[in-house]
């Protein structure tokens, strides 16, 4: 309530003039956008050396990404529950917009480059604690309702609620990712980033206009131990992250977002990527992750009844 609030308040011209100078006028990116796309993050394997599709090529993988994800009809026999029905995702239906085969555009073969032999480890760990459900600190940290992939940065899509809003002021920019309710500030006020001993999931922002693109540099991430895989940290990162994002227009109704990914401790080399998010007049929900997330108390107790521990009655 308090950011729709403070968007009712702003009422925000089409471009904004910058608290910096005092007289260059910005591009105003405020109001709703959705990432969602058929586009992968990284480039499937019969694309090796295509980055980009022709047209025709994105009609034809968007018919097939739709088939792929239709819900089976009643009675067909599946390889598992799954998770949500289908009505429930928002998997996207269309690549994006500059017609990229992939997300990731460096390295040129569209693919995040090698984790290190430490975040490799950091990974294999997590993925050994995420199939024990042993404890609430090995699972994923969507699970835990810490962080998750949309919120980033970088801001990728997920299938779905990958919705944003940006409220826009002359001074800060600010960044409501619907999943899981996160809020970016990121500051244009020329202030240097925080002190490095002030961390947090989502690092800290400062941006600066160059011509008609917002550049963000975020650093100050904390030690999250996120890897390529968990969903609350799809790429690995600790305290030694430094991110670069460039917002500008593609057209009117289209934002075009780019990232650059530097983590030497996570990373071999860094890499980049790219996507478009569209605007929409669909409004923005409450994401209550903490509040709705009987799931992972009834993993653990799962575990606890398979190991046969006693299990008590469950929290009213």
């Amino acid at each position: 309530m308090l950011l729709l609030r403070l968007a009712a308040v702003l009422v925000v011209a089409p471009a904004i003039v910058s608290g910096q100078s005092g007289r260059r006028v910005a591009p105003n990116f405020e109001g709703i956008w959705n990432s969602a796309t058929t586009t992968l993050l990284e480039r499937p394997a019969q694309f090796k050396d295509k980055p980009f599709f022709t047209k025709e090529e994105a009609a034809a993988w968007d018919r097939e990404f739709a088939r792929r994800n239709e819900e089976p009809p009643p009675g067909t026999r599946q390889t598992g529950t799954g998770t949500y029905n289908t009505v429930y995702r928002e998997f996207g239906t269309r690549s994006v917009k500059t017609l990229r085969t992939s997300i990731v555009t460096d390295p040129p073969d569209g693919r995040i480059p090698t984790l290190t032999p430490a975040a490799a480890e950091t990974r294999r760990q997590r993925l050994e604690g995420l199939k024990k459900f042993e404890n609430p600190e090995d699972l994923g940290l969507q699970d835990q309702c810490l962080a998750f992939v949309t919120a980033g940065p970088p801001m990728l899509p997920y299938s779905y609620n990958s919705n944003y809003q940006i409220v826009q002021t002359p001074d800060a920019i600010l960044i409501h990712a619907e999943m899981i309710h996160d809020a970016r500030i990121i500051r244009l006020d020329g202030r240097p980033h925080a002190p490095s001993r002030i961390r947090s999931w989502l690092g800290d922002s400062i941006g600066r206009w160059e011509g008609d693109t917002l550049v963000v540099d975020t650093t100050n991430f904390n030690d999250g131990g996120g890897f390529y895989g968990d969903a609350g940290g799809n790429f690995g990162w600790d305290r030694n992250l430094h991110l670069i994002e460039r917002f500008s227009f593609l057209d009117a109704d289209t934002l075009l977002y780019k990232f650059e990914v530097d983590d030497p401790t996570a990373f071999t080399r860094p890499w980049q990527g790219e996507l478009t998010l569209a605007r929409s007049s669909e409004p923005i929900y409450e994401y209550a992750c903490h509040e709705g997330n009987y799931s992972l108390t009834n993993m653990l107790r799962g575990f606890r009844a398979a190991e046969g521990k006693p299990v008590g009655p469950p929290e009213r």
